[in-house]
């Protein structure tokens, strides 16, 4: 299997690794608007380099979307006519009209999207999804989560993310969905920004807090922010009738207990790198088997779409100051 890796960042260095590590695939193919870290990237690791003008040549079995996101327009519309199947890093746009615009294409062309919510991919938040999907967690009382950044993110990224909710909590969205079952019936959000002004700026916020309800009436509560001085923390709690489990608790979490009888926040992690790399390789080989035909798409099209509107709803909810409906947002 020949697959195109379209990026030559951080995304698409870590995707080359992966695929070249995976023996079911024969040849890794990588462009970029710059060609001379394509050519870095390529040498690095053995692969071929596709000038940036011959995207839309079909000249790989599948592909990997992992440029920044004011790209995904340019390049879906090159690769999803050629009907392979597409890796996108999520968000497939900012908006649901374009969203939506790419999922349709997708549709038209035979050409399916796994999306790259890597979370799901984590060995210990898959461990969640199992035991819920084994009923041991007996009837599903709530959730709580939280996603914190270690360091605050660039002026230029913080321009052009989406926002605390379209950025960092959509995550957080698509593992309630994916956890529960459920959609998201309704969201009540906050945020603030309460150090780096960076983020007023853009008018977004460095701390949010959403409260949200699914359409089988269980109560999640999330919490974020965009700098934790200890480290990189995304954690989870699921509480129900016969069990009560966490994923993300752990000796690397950077969090120090002043109780002092857990071993907490030793080597803790640095970045959402660092946190998820070993999702990010098992999401890569769920690809390269589903690309294969082995397995059915672990990360529809959909969990882009419905996430994003999840957040939407929580820019409604502060705009307005009440609780939204996730079905009136689109």
């Amino acid at each position: 299997m020949r697959v195109l890796v379209v990026g030559a960042g951080r995304m698409g260095a870590i995707r080359v690794e992966d695929l070249v590590a995976d023996p079911r695939v024969s040849e890794v193919v990588v462009t970029n608007r710059n060609a001379s870290r394509a050519e870095s990237l390529a040498q690095e690791w053995g692969a071929t380099v596709l000038p940036w003008d011959q995207i839309g040549e079909k000249v790989a079995d599948a592909a990997v979307v992992a440029v920044g996101t004011d790209a995904h327009d340019f390049v879906l519309k090159g690769v999803l006519p050629q009907g392979i199947p597409v890796l996108c890093e999520k968000p497939v746009a900012l908006t649901l009209e374009d969203t939506a615009s790419a999922i349709s294409l997708a549709a038209e062309s035979g050409s399916a999207m796994q999306i790259g919510f890597q979370r799901r991919f984590d060995e210990a938040i898959r461990g969640v999804y199992d035991t819920l999907q084994s009923g041991r967690i007996g009837t599903l009382y709530s959730m709580s989560m939280a996603s914190r950044d270690h360091t605050p993110s660039t002026t230029e990224f913080i321009a052009g993310s989406g926002g605390i909710f379209r950025d960092l909590h959509v995550h957080d969205f698509d593992l309630v969905r994916w956890l529960s079952g459920s959609e998201i019936d309704s969201v009540f959000a906050r945020k603030q920004v309460r150090e780096h002004q960076d983020y007023a700026a853009a008018d977004d916020a460095d701390v949010a807090t959403i409260s949200l309800v699914t359409t089988e009436g269980m109560q999640v509560v999330i919490t974020g922010t965009r700098h934790d001085a200890l480290g990189h923390d995304v954690r989870l709690e699921v509480f129900g009738s016969q069990d009560s489990v966490s994923a993300g608790l752990n000796t690397r979490t950077p969090l120090r207990t002043l109780e002092g009888d857990l071993g907490l926040n030793d080597n803790p992690y640095t970045g959402f790198v660092d946190r998820f790399r070993g999702a990010f390789a098992k999401e890569t080989e769920s690809f390269v088997s589903f690309a294969a035909g082995e397995i059915d798409n672990p990360t529809p099209a959909d969990s882009a779409l419905e996430s994003l509107r999840v957040a939407i709803a929580c820019e409604e909810s502060i705009r307005t100051s009440r609780p939204v409906a996730v079905a009136d947002i689109g």
